[in-house]
Parts: structure tokens; sequence; C-alpha cells
């Protein structure tokens, strides 16, 4: 049977299920099934799906393969059933052929299976055996086939070529003839890989002057020169060589995992806290970026130092702090922005974020973090030139990232109370998908499993209640919710200037202790520490004294101490005495006294301060230089707008101007289902249209259809009632008359709107030239 015909006779549901596992194919949807079929086989396509398969349905596909023809299921079934080491053959081998159907990779009824045309082009190395004898000496000289073959096989007829293929394609007399020594080297190349590196390999070498067990496979054909220096073993030999088998030790069913056993529940709030953390490491990030953003590399990126600055004010390792922040970042939370240089800055996105539930904000991250391709684990390393990788950076993009994270994130969803080792998720990953294997996957993997349990995906190694829904199903909000430890809205003050908050703040008060104190220590309990600067930096964000100590009244279990009144008081008491405006920029202070302190400064000729009256000096620095320059010498000052008024810098909500949307890839769980449908609906149409122009339709009598216009117009109207498809004659702008087949839409205006199948296209058609209609 042709593959495009047995396409074409494939049900809307089979072909729904192929477009749905292969959405490739319908990238864009071609116009008819041919194009389908012709895409379906095209090299690209073959591989991205042959990508997907198991190690079991991958090696029925090798096994057909190797045949080379179309086989038997009873051939097949005795071919993987002799490679078996674990599992039944049935119904493995009925459940792969239904899934290689279903993927179009293999076609035909059970009594002539075949694959689809281009496979077996695309599948390099065939379960480790090489290529068939005809074409592993298609490189030799005919005189040089021709003597070996009077060598192998006297008294054939043929070329040389075809002489040595019969001769090898039962090759146990010539096994049976060669040495010890060369039968060894046979051995190493029959599991694979076939070929093997030695001098000279091109050498003509007869039977009779074979000298090393090398040249007596040479000789012999058992060996064919692949190059100068290379040699393969031809298939019909490693067949032989395998007792007719294609595979060895072959797995029917995944490989086990092993680990340790878990407590679900255990897991399940172990997990829960942890995501609780990371959503509050996400949003101190964002509140301190806010006020004091990094600057953002020429490069691109974020610097060394201010990841590691970061690390240090979350209280991370340098590795999570670089996953806290590319999560945020993927997630839109933060963005560059804030000037010609570019500063690290939380978006306005961030804002709607904040006022969300805690369940809810997870949610965001978590499923930003499993569909990005960003790779946060890369961070602080190096690439391919030498050049150190940075958080931010564009080059820590990779696209396969995303396929791994589900692939894991599946594997432990299988293993349900179950922490499998990295080395067991790896073999599970290399039989689900043993085309994939390589170095990055297996970082990739790694990195999956160590973020997994940072962001609270896992517990203890083990997938979580929230984590799992997270794949899909259920809403991982409401699994998350009831597990997350109950916010407190109080701290405890104590006379040495702390505050101990007893566990994790609400939302507004943790915003409100970040901006007034610094953290000194996390734990248990975090303990925050108020001094000058920290006031100071409260006041400039226009909080008052009096509103400092009712914040701090309202939110302590215990009575404000006297010390730390005192401090708020005395700062806010020294806090915009002296006024900064600009001249360039100057200083305004009612007390004399402390003006002429500032003048008399050492550190102030910097600043090249001119006393324009008792109460007031000019300065050729910038407002802005100046308040940093006499914060720096000790001073409390303050900036002025033209009018007098004092200038309230809001360091708190510093935003970008527009935020970076975050790079998703598409989740690899297939079509929609109506996308789907539809898409079958269109291929159907088209290739109809397709058939039709082919084998053109012709009415009773081989004429048009022609009729009235009153009956033309009333079967037209009928036909977009039912929504059925006609047939109709058509004069063109020329007057040739032509046919068309149509699902006609909508008739006004003295126009038909449908969809002409024959052209596979919207078209509006002038009534006056629709010369009749007919049924399908």
């Amino acid at each position: 049977m042709e593959f495009t015909e047995w396409i074409r006779g494939r049900t809307d549901e089979q072909l729904r299920a192929l477009v749905s596992a292969r959405p490739e194919l319908i990238t864009p949807v071609p116009a008819h099934l041919d194009g389908l079929a012709s895409r379906a086989g095209s090299p690209s396509a073959i591989g991205r799906v042959l990508d997907r398969l198991d190690r079991f349905t991958l090696a029925v596909v090798e096994t057909l393969a190797v045949l080379d023809e179309p086989a038997p299921k009873e051939r097949l079934r005795e071919l993987v059933g002799a490679a078996l080491a674990a599992g039944e053959v049935e119904p493995a081998l009925s459940a792969a052929l239904g899934r290689l159907r279903d993927l179009a990779l293999v076609y035909g009824p059970d009594e002539a299976l075949d694959l689809g045309p281009g496979v077996r082009k695309v599948l390099d190395d065939v379960a480790g055996l090489g290529p068939r004898a005809i074409d592993a000496f298609r490189h030799h000289a005919p005189e040089q086939l021709e003597e070996m073959a009077d060598d192998v096989a006297p008294g054939t007829t043929g070329s040389g070529k075809e002489r040595l293929a019969a001769a090898l394609s039962a090759p146990g007399r010539l096994i049976e003839s060669v040495s010890p020594e060369a039968r060894s080297a046979l051995d190493q190349l029959t599991w694979g890989p076939p070929t093997g590196r030695v001098p000279n390999a091109r050498r003509e070498v007869r039977l009779e002057s074979a000298r090393s067990p090398i040249e007596e496979l040479l000789a012999r054909g058992l060996l064919a020169a692949a190059g100068e220096e290379s040699v393969t073993l031809p298939r019909e030999v490693g067949l032989h060589l395998r007792g007719g088998r294609v595979h060895r030790d072959l797995l029917a069913v995944p490989p086990a995992l092993d680990g340790a056993a878990r407590d679900q529940a255990l897991a399940d709030r172990t997990a829960a806290g942890q995501a609780f953390f990371f959503v509050r490491a996400v949003e101190e990030l964002c509140e301190r970026w806010s006020i004091d953003p990094p600057g953002v590399l020429r490069t691109g990126g974020l610097g060394v130092r201010d990841l590691k600055r970061a690390a240090n004010e979350l209280d991370l390792p340098e590795w999570v702090t670089a996953l806290v922040v590319e999560v945020a970042h993927a997630a839109g939370l933060i963005a560059a922005g804030g000037g010609v240089d570019g500063e690290w800055l939380p978006t306005p996105g961030y804002d709607l974020w904040r006022v969300r539930s805690t369940a809810d904000r997870w949610v965001t991250l978590a499923g930003t973090w499993l569909h990005t391709d960003r790779v946060p684990g890369l961070a602080g390393e190096r690439d391919d030139r030498d050049r150190p990788l940075n958080a931010l950076h564009t080059d820590l993009r990779r696209s396969s990232a995303p396929g791994v994270r589900l692939a894991v994130l599946g594997v432990l969803a299988a293993a349900p109370g179950l922490a499998p080792t990295r080395e067991s998720v790896l073999g599970r990953l290399g039989w689900e998908q043993p085309r994939r294997r390589g170095p990055l996957r297996d970082q990739l993997t790694e990195f999956t499993l160590r973020e997994a349990e940072q962001i609270g995906v896992t517990g203890l190694g083990a997938l979580s209640g929230h984590g799992r829904a997270l794949l899909g199903g259920d809403d991982p909000a409401a699994k998350l919710a009831p597990l997350l430890p109950e916010p407190v809205d109080h701290v405890l003050l104590q006379a040495d200037l702390t505050a101990v908050a007893p566990g994790p703040l609400t939302s507004e008060l943790n915003r409100w202790m970040t901006l007034t104190a610094d953290v000194e220590s996390k734990g248990g309990a975090t303990v925050y520490r108020f001094g000058e600067a920290s006031v100071r930096r409260a006041l400039d964000a226009g909080h008052g004294a009096e509103e400092l100590l009712a914040m701090l009244a309202r939110h302590s279990a215990t009575p404000v101490p006297q010390a730390l009144s005192y401090l708020v008081t005395d700062v806010a008491r020294r806090h915009g005495r002296i006024r900064i405006g600009t001249a360039s920029a100057y200083v305004r202070c009612d007390d004399p006294a402390l003006l002429d302190q500032i003048v008399a400064d050492r550190r102030s000729a910097a600043l090249r301060l001119r006393r324009l009256a008792p109460t007031v000096i000019a300065s050729r620095s910038s407002r802005a230089v100046l308040v940093d320059s006499l914060r720096a010498m000790g001073y409390a000052p303050v900036a002025e707008s033209l009018d007098g008024d004092v200038i309230i810098s809001q360091l708190d909500s510093r935003r970008t101007e527009a935020p970076v949307p975050a790079r998703m890839s598409a989740p690899a769980n297939g079509l929609d289902p109506e996308v789907a449908a539809a898409a079958v609906r269109a291929l159907r149409a088209g290739d109809a249209a397709h058939l039709s122009r082919r084998e053109p339709v012709d009415a009773p009598g081989g004429t048009l259809p022609r009729g009235p216009a009153t009956a033309t117009i009333t079967a037209l109207q009928e036909a977009i009632k039912q929504g059925v498809r006609v047939w109709i004659g058509y004069l063109d702008s020329q007057g040739n008359a032509t046919s068309r087949i149509l699902e006609p839409a909508r008739m006004e205006g003295g126009y038909l709107t449908a969809y002409d199948e024959t052209r596979a296209a919207v078209h509006r058609f002038a009534l006056h030239r629709i010369t009749g209609v007919a049924g399908l």
C-alpha cells in the first residue's frame, strides 16, 4: 500500500492524533493530504519524532529498518522477543506498533508492516550495526572487488560487488576460517560501534598474502575499508555474529528507580515551606532592587559583584540567588531600564504580582521556571570562548531546557513517595528518550533536580502534591495554600535596637521592615537592626518620625524601647535641617553656625562652596552630589524643589518604564484539541479540492450545473442553512465557464461568500455569474 493512500485512509480521529503528537506537520497546515504525507517523510520531521520514542519503541523501528522490506508482525515478535532482558514481548509490541502507526512511522497491515518514507535514511548506526555489504564496499575499485569475490566465492556469476554481497549474506563459512585473533577483533565490533581505526585500511590485500588478523578480515570481506584509516563491519556479518538478534538486553518496561522512600505528607510540607521562602526571596530581591538597583553590563546581564551582593543580602548561596534573579526576570517581574546605562529594576507587573496570594504567586514563579528556556544553573560558568556567563545574560538560553524539566518531573511523578537518585533518573531518561543522550541533558537534569527542590516543586527529593498538580490536572494553588505557614503581623522590639520576627511576616509589614531596618540574620526567626542609615532611609521615603513610632507601636508585641524612640526622634530632628537646591546647587539652613561648620570642614573643599548669605551656601556641584557628599560627611540634608518644597524620593517604588515580556517555550503537551480538529477539517477540504482538480466532477450528461436564478439562490440559501457543500457552474470575467466546489457561508449585496475547496481559499462570487447549483 502506498504511504500517501494509507494516510488518506486514516479516520479523522486518527489524523487528529497524528497532528497532535507531531504538531510540526501542520506548521503551517498543508494544502492537502499529499502535502501532509510529504512533510511527514521529511528528514527534520522524522528526526524530531524519533527523538520522542522510548528505547523499546525505537528498537521496533530499528528492527524493521534492518529487515529492509515489509515484514509480518510474527517476524518482529520473534526478533524483538529474542533480545528481551526484562518484560513480556506482548502486549508491549502491540502497544509500540499502535503508537508508531499513530505517529505515521510505521504503516500497513500486520501481515506487511513497513517504515514510512525516509525513516531508514534518517536512522544512523541502526542498533550499532554497520551498513549493508552492498553499501559498505561502494567505494572499492571494481578490480579489487572482483579479486575479493574470486577468493571468497569462486565460480559464482555477476559483478564483483554482487558476488561478494551474496557470499556475505551467509558469512558463517568465512568467519569459521579466520584465526582466533581475527575472530577476537570481530567480537569487539559485534555490538557496536561497528567501526575501527587501522593504518593503510585501503591497501589491497589478497587472501594468500594476508599476514595480520585485520588483513585476514579485509581479504575475506568481513571488514570493509571506510576510509584511509578506518574499517567497518558489514551489517550481514554483524547480524550473524549476534546470532540473528538485532538488540541485546532490551527492556520492554522502563528501568526501576532507586532512591529513599519518603512520607508524602512530610515531603509536601517540606516543599510548601521551601515554596514560601522562594516567593519571599523573589519579593525581597525586587524590594531591594527598587531602592538600590544594580547596573546592566554593557554586554548584558548582571555583574558578578552585584550577584554576590544580592546573595549576601538575601543570605543565600550564589547559585540560588541566580535562580531567584532568573525566575523573577523570566516572569516579567524585573527588567532592564532606568536610563542610558540601564539598571535592573522591578516592573509594574511586580506590583500586580505582589498583591496576589502567596500560593498564586508561587504558581506564577514555578510555572515560569518549568517552561522558560533560560538555564539559571549556567550562571558563573564559561562559554566555548572561555567567557564568563553572567546571570540575566542572553547566552543562558537553551531550547531543550523546558523539555528536560518536564521529562525529569515526569520521572518523579511516576514514583510517588520516592526520592530517586540522580543516576536512576538519568537511567530512566536514557530509556524514555535514548536519542537525546548527551552531556547537556545530563547537566540540565542535575540542574532540574536541585532547582525543583529549591523552588518547592519537590520536598526531600520527592515530587510534592502541588508539584504534581503543576504538571497538569488539579489546581496547584489549591493544593499548596493549606500547607503554607501563616504569616504574622508583629515583631518583638528589643532594647539593643533590634527587632525579632517570630515567623514569616505579612507582605506589607515585610516591605516596611525592609525599608526601615537592615536584616541582621535569618533562620527560624529573622532579626532586623535599626540604625541611623536605615531610619534616614525611611525618612527619605516620606515617612515622618511620628508615623514611624506609631507603626512600630502598632506592630510590636512589646513596648517600643526608649533607645529606639530616641534614635528615631534624633535622626528626624537632624533630618532636613539642611536644604539642597540648584544653583547649580545651594545649601540653605536656618542655623548659620551649622553652615560655618560645613564651610570649615576640609572634606567640603571638593564641593567648592561659596557663602551667599548667613543662611545660604552655593556650590557648582549638582544637587544629587551635594546630598550624597554631605551625608557621607555625617550630616542629614534633604533636597528641595525650586519652590522650596521638600523632594521626597520614593526609593521603594522605582520601576522600569516598560516590562520585558517573559520568553516561554511552548508546552510539550501537543496541540489544543480544537486546533487539531480544525487542521484536520482543513486538510480534508483541501484534499477533496485537490482530488477534484485531478479528477474533475461532471454533472449528469457532462455539462456544468445550470438553472433559473431563483432556483440557484434558493439552493444556496438551503446549503448555507444546512452547512453542506455544493457544486456550481461559474462564469469568470472573460466569460469562460468553470466548475467550483463550495461551502457557502453567507449571501449579501449580490455576492456569495464561500470556502472554495477547488482553490482552498475563501472567495466572493457574484450571484449573477453563477449558472446553477448541484448537490454533491
